[in-house]
């Protein structure tokens, strides 16, 4: 049996996967009013899309007990208090298999250390990696990274979470997936203010590519490897998240380009994890100079002209 923690776009897409392969899925939700969508075969939060009448969802956490994996699919701010008051009511043993992306804020910590906190005594891994949710409830193909503290581990849930187009790959580097899960998010923030000031697609291009380079640098501060992040999880989801409207953090930036900073109402994991990731930067002394921009204009610090300017008048370095 698959647990789903969360109603969410995300959660309703994993569940709608595995549901559809015919596995047993229960689903919490923190609102009835989502669960009783949910029951009735639709949601907001997946328009469009036929929800498999397998998915039993509920208000109440004991209908995870008994899943031998439950896939964390709570925005990372949240995630802490949520796995807490959970964590109780799961089977002894169960596998947290993360999905939410970002650092939290205050502690600076990765979500898997949220979790081993939150949940001590449960295995942790990570789902991360280029997929929208509309792409995997419809089981378009998609291919994802499942990174857990060992690489048995990290097999043992590839050939768990696998389906025909859903194609999970293995790794042992928790540090390396999470970071470039966090800063893409932020990354695509710059991407849509950029798009929506009609700087074009070269300015993209640049973002993504510098950006890529502060993800780099940041998750080999932090004992990731180079290869994970040049992989699924980070460059795969970096250019994803940076080149397409479904993007919710590249949809915000759209919004802020237009609007002069001014951001619409709603979750972004982008705008709640950039103050962190730049936090992280300082600590482990790596320069980021798009993450400190979306921080500032996030935190309402400077202007979107400004912050443009200032990025363009950086010093050229010696090389690239």
């Amino acid at each position: 049996m698959i647990g789903v923690l969360g109603g969410g776009a995300w959660g309703l897409a994993l569940a709608q996967l595995y549901a559809a392969q015919g596995r047993e899925v229960r689903l919490w939700a923190r609102r009835a009013q989502s669960v009783a969508e949910i029951s009735g075969g639709s949601s907001p939060a997946l328009p469009g899309v036929a929800l498999d009448g397998r998915i039993a969802a509920s208000t109440d956490a004991a209908t995870l007990n008994g899943a031998d994996i439950v896939l964390s699919v709570i925005p990372a701010q949240a995630a802490r208090e949520v796995l807490a008051a959970v964590a109780p009511v799961l089977m002894p043993g169960a596998t947290l298999v993360l999905c939410q992306k970002g650092v939290e804020r205050g502690t600076l910590a990765l979500p898997h250390d949220v979790a081993g906190a939150a949940a001590p005594g449960h295995p942790v891994a990570v789902l991360t990696g280029p997929s929208f949710a509309a792409d995997v409830a419809q089981g378009l193909p998609t291919a994802v990274t499942v990174a857990a503290g060992d690489m048995e581990a990290a097999i043992a849930l590839r050939d768990a979470l696998a389906t025909p187009t859903f194609r999970p790959y293995p790794s042992d580097d928790l540090v390396g997936a999470q970071v470039g899960g966090a800063i893409k998010n932020v990354l695509a923030i710059a991407c849509g203010i950029l798009i929506a000031r009609g700087l074009g697609e070269s300015a993209r291009a640049a973002i993504i590519a510098r950006g890529f380079a502060e993800m780099n640098r940041l998750a080999q501060a932090m004992g990731g490897r180079a290869e994970t992040v040049a992989g699924l999880s980070g460059l795969g989801d970096l250019a994803l998240t940076c080149g397409s409207a479904q993007s919710r953090n590249f949809s915000l930036g759209l919004s802020l380009g237009r609007s002069d900073g001014v951001a619409a109402g709603g979750t972004f994991e982008g705008a709640a994890s950039a103050a962190g990731v730049v936090a992280l930067g300082e600590r482990w002394r790596v320069e980021l100079p798009i993450s400190e921009t979306v921080a500032a204009i996030v935190d309402g610090e400077i202007g979107i002209s400004d912050a443009v300017t200032a990025l363009l008048h950086r010093p050229l370095p010696a090389q690239e």
